[in-house]
């Protein structure tokens, strides 16, 4: 995906874009970035699938404008388009050599995605342009809700759901959940890029400094800090499990299997040893299917969580 104007193909060519071809585009990048999300929007009944596919999309551009840009200056430039991208489309504008604009703009006349979520979104990306480095907890979980939780909200109004704000909460805890994780399994990975989430506090707590987490040695103080970021996430998922089944139809069941893969990485981050400084916890394809049986259980029969 291009960081620069958001509009180009594959191909780096310019095209005009009709609602379904933007639509199909951004199911390919959603299956292209993330396996993950992939198999849970296939659950989804069409239209319901082909949106969550969309709103992926547009989450996934603002990151990787962040991410792929070759200074922060540029970074800052091409988050600023992407933020235009939403303004237009939400603005019932959408210019036809965007496909995230065409894209957005055709799931925003079918379902009520609210644009606070996205502002949220912005002001987490943007601060990802600064050096991460979180004092206490607190900190760390703003960050959390902004990159991650608010895509809970995005994706709830697509999937349709009853219980009002309590399941919007849940939602919101999910999300969190789910960035948690994500940074439990990337601290080595984002050490060799120069960041560091874990929280100044709990380092301290822990006695573990960035010094020795570079050497790549996995100490008790570490695994203490890490099982308790862990089960912080733990309680997270118990949360958001409780608005899943809040979730209309088969879509309930596709935010369960998302959940426990997540929830998946957690164990896997045990089973290495909570080694995450020189492995990456990831679930073989075997397994994330195993996990749809048990998503129905939890939905329908309550029992995880």
């Amino acid at each position: 995906m291009t960081g620069a104007d958001f509009g180009t193909d594959a191909a780096g060519l310019t095209r005009v874009w009709t609602a379904a071809q933007a639509v199909s585009y951004c199911t390919q990048l959603t299956r292209a970035h993330s396996s993950t999300f992939y198999l849970g929007s296939r659950l989804f009944p069409p239209l319901e699938r082909q949106a969550v596919s969309v709103v992926y999309a547009v989450c996934r551009s603002g990151d990787d404008a962040v991410d792929e840009a070759p200074s922060k200056e540029a970074a800052r430039a091409r988050l600023l388009v992407w933020q235009e991208h939403i303004e237009r489309a939400y603005a019932g504008a959408p210019r036809s050599g965007a496909f995230l604009e065409v894209g957005l703009h055709w799931v925003l006349e079918r379902f009520d995605v609210p644009k606070g979520a996205f502002e949220e979104l912005y002001l987490g990306l943007e601060s990802d342009l600064s050096e991460q480095c979180f004092e206490t907890m607190t900190d760390l979980m703003l960050y959390c809700r902004r990159v991650a939780g608010v895509v809970g909200l995005l994706i709830a109004p697509v999937a349709g759901y009853r219980g009002g704000d309590e399941t919007l909460g849940s939602a919101l805890a999910l999300g969190e959940a789910m960035q948690l994780t994500n940074i439990l399994r990337d601290v080595g990975e984002d050490l060799r890029m120069g960041r560091c989430y874990l929280p100044n506090e709990l380092l301290a707590k822990h006695g573990v400094t960035r010094a020795g987490l570079q050497t790549g040695r996995v100490t008790p103080g570490y695994v203490a800090l890490l099982e308790e970021l862990a089960e912080h996430a733990s309680g997270l998922y118990r949360q958001g499990w409780q608005g899943i089944p809040k979730l209309n139809g088969v879509a309930a069941t596709a935010v369960g299997v998302a959940a426990l893969n997540y929830e998946g990485i957690l164990q896997k981050l045990r089973q290495n040893g909570h080694d995450n400084l020189t492995r990456r916890a990831y679930l073989r394809p075997v397994e994330r299917l195993a996990l749809i049986p048990k998503a129905v259980v939890g939905v329908y029969g309550n029992l995880v969580g």
